[in-house]
């Protein structure tokens, strides 16, 4: 235990310690100051505006720019479908894998990918060919990413901008944020990865000669790329069916050390990158206390439960207990309970253990944490923009409260936006809901559940609020590459992802518009421990209120049940 601790302080040190240079450097980039790196990558970027024929002089209202979040992105997904398609005509196939089949799992993989979900009804290894994970998944994962990351610096920018429409160009953040933040650092950790044991190979899948003399095919392609990507860019797709529980996508302590710290890296530096922009470094660390609070919580959950471990089960690890049942045993309780916890915390979805096989209280943390909205870091640029409707949603309330008109940053709180981060709040919680609701009484839904009783409830919720919150990963015991299971996640995914983005882009064009007020006497600080513990507390209730009852039925009973020794 005490190791598991240690390892604890040492990634939050490692962490923060990153992630302040990076968000100087990020708020940089996205003020158009001059960077290290602009004698280098400014030719790029101008080539690139002069091919795609972008005027990057010009800038977008809200209402322009969520057309072109939207546009591309369904362009990007119908790309992907399309690959998938025709995969057996493409080159880089030396396994001669088919097209992806059926038709449905394509459209759910296409969407899953556009979404920064990465969800994966197949098996990367048996399903993929090398053209399409590159072509395709990889390229998703650095455009979805910044996607998210260019919505979250449209917010800002509606934050800090007084008396006008304009809150940016999507096109130009968008590149930025690719080729200035995520392509660089990706760079640096493939190469990582491949000192580390990672293989990064176009040659063919590898035959071995098992001890019983049969003949094995070892899975190898161009891992460590799309690996980095998978966790700088929160998207957790990975390019084996184990994820980061194979040894060829997390060979080592020292890469699952590095993994779980890249998940968290850009969100974290996002948050410092916030308080540079705003000109106010207090409001940077407020979100971001309020962010590391709720995630020690859950942290402090997930690994006590699996510390304790289910006494049903028999098989004893070397100390003693059944705490090892469903982890690896390179990475141990405190690495595999990180890793969960930061993973779905981060809308990641990677993951190195099978979070099907966590106690119940142990799996709920994954679940509670999807159902928070993901805001608890949270994804690349997502989670930031998702905690601020959080913060909107806190002023409006201590407003009401103290009885003065609501304001963040000296922009009034109005009922536009209020209603705006309403839809933005329930629109996730209510396709939760009402999708596992359809799953739970139709025959179709049912077909997929593998354990009966409160358990496999737990797996509907968990798979709608993986999807709905643009996470990716599983209770890996239900069944879901069906028809009904790949339109309806895929449903649920859309939802999440533009019921979130648009309501916050309308966010940012009214703030923009309104003229900033100088902090008065009445003002409530937004700044100080208070504020942390109410924003904290707000996400929690919120969650709380909307969800109890559905996690009452599934991961709470089900604990109650397993010590009192029920089993399903």
């Amino acid at each position: 235990m005490a190791s598991d601790l240690t390892l604890f302080g040492l990634f939050f040190a490692v962490l923060f310690g990153l992630a302040w240079p990076l968000g100087r450097y990020m708020a940089k980039v996205f003020n158009l100051e001059k960077t290290v790196f602009d004698p280098v990558l400014r030719p790029i970027e101008k080539i690139l505006y002069r091919i795609t024929g972008v005027d990057d002089s010009t800038e977008m209202n809200w209402q322009r720019y969520a057309g072109a979040v939207i546009w591309f992105n369904l362009l990007g997904m119908a790309l992907v479908f399309i690959i998938q398609m025709l995969q057996d005509k493409l080159p880089l196939n030396p396994e001669n894998l088919a097209a992806v089949a059926p038709w449905h799992v394509a459209f759910n993989t296409a969407v899953s990918f556009m979404t920064n979900t990465n969800w994966q009804a197949y098996g990367g290894e048996t399903t993929m060919s090398y053209f399409t994970q590159m072509a395709a998944l990889t390229v998703q994962n650095f455009l979805s990413a910044a996607t998210g990351l260019a919505v979250a610096i449209a917010f800002i920018r509606g934050l800090t901008r007084k008396t006008t429409q304009l809150i940016g160009n999507f096109w130009v953040d968008l590149t930025r944020s690719v080729i200035y933040i995520l392509l660089p650092i990706s760079i640096l950790f493939s190469v990582v990865l491949v000192q580390q044991g990672v293989p990064q190979t176009l040659s063919p899948y590898v035959s071995a000669q098992t001890l019983e003399g049969a003949e094995q095919k070892i899975a190898v392609g161009p891992v460590a790329s799309q690996e980095a990507i998978k966790l700088l860019g929160t998207n957790g797709g990975g390019f084996f069916n184990a994820n980061s529980a194979h040894p060829f996508e997390n060979p080592t302590p020292f890469t699952n050390f590095l993994e779980t710290l890249s998940i968290f890296l850009i969100p974290a530096g996002l948050a410092f990158a916030f308080g540079y922009m705003v000109r106010d470094r207090r409001q940077g660390y407020a979100v971001l206390a309020a962010m590391t609070l709720l995630f020690l919580m859950m942290l402090t959950l997930n690994y006590t439960s699996e510390l304790a471990g289910n006494p049903l089960v028999a098989v004893s690890d070397v100390s003693g207990s059944s705490a090892m049942e469903g982890k690896e045993v390179r990475f141990g309780i405190g690495g595999t309970s990180l890793f969960a916890t930061v993973t779905t915390a981060a809308s990641c979805g990677a993951v190195n253990a099978m979070h099907d096989s966590f106690t119940p209280l142990g799996g709920l943390v994954p679940l509670l944490q999807m159902m928070l909205g993901e805001v608890v870091f949270g994804g690349v640029g997502a989670g930031f923009y998702g905690i601020l409707v959080f913060v909107v949603l806190t002023v409006f309330i201590v407003g009401l409260m103290v009885g003065r008109t609501p304001e963040y940053l000296g922009k009034k709180i109005d009922s536009w936006e209020m209603k705006m981060a309403t839809v933005a709040i329930l629109i996730p919680a209510v396709t939760i809901l009402i999708g596992s609701a359809v799953a739970s009484v139709t025959e179709d839904g049912l077909a997929g559940i593998a354990n009966p009783g409160p358990h496999g409830l737990s797996e509907m919720l968990y798979a709608f609020a993986s999807a709905a919150g643009n996470n990716g990963s599983a209770f890996a015991g239900l069944t879901v590459n069906t028809l009904f299971y790949d339109l309806a996640l895929a449903l649920a995914m859309l939802l999440g992802r533009f019921g979130v983005i648009i309501p916050v882009l309308a966010i940012a064009g009214s703030m923009a518009e309104k003229k900033i007020t100088p902090p008065g006497p009445g003002t409530f600080p937004t700044t100080g421990w208070l504020f942390v513990v109410l924003l904290a507390a707000v996400v929690l209730v919120v969650s709380a209120l909307t969800f109890l009852p559905a996690l009452a039925l599934g991961p709470i009973v089900e604990h109650v049940l397993m010590l009192q020794g029920t089993t399903f």
